[in-house]
């Protein structure tokens, strides 16, 4: 306990001792300057040359149609199913159906 007291405060002192401190700055007094008054726009420069054209590039060459695939051959037809047995009567079993709510 005694250590972590007297490391804290440690800490704390050199953490307040980096701390920058603000000086008072006094502003300088204005100069006036003059300034220049701007005389009457000189003749106008004359034209540039046109710059040479460039040359044009080549044609790039067409690039080759790729194979069409082959076409698969057609499957067989499966063979017919074979037939289902025939129903068996009911019994005495009746069933009521009732009429739908509107």
């Amino acid at each position: 306990m005694k250590y972590s007291i007297v490391f804290s405060s440690v800490l704390m002192l050199l953490a307040l001792s980096a701390c920058e401190r603000s000086t008072v700055v006094t502003p300088a007094t204005v100069v006036p300057v003059p300034v220049p008054v701007p005389g009457p726009a000189g003749p106008t420069g004359a034209t540039g040359s046109t710059g040479a054209t460039g040359y044009t590039g080549d044609t790039g060459a067409t690039g080759n149609t790729g194979n069409t695939g082959n076409t698969g051959a057609t499957g067989n037809t499966g063979n017919t199913g074979a037939a289902g047995e025939r129903g068996k009567t009911g019994g005495d079993t009746v069933i009521v159906i009732p009429p739908s709510q509107p």
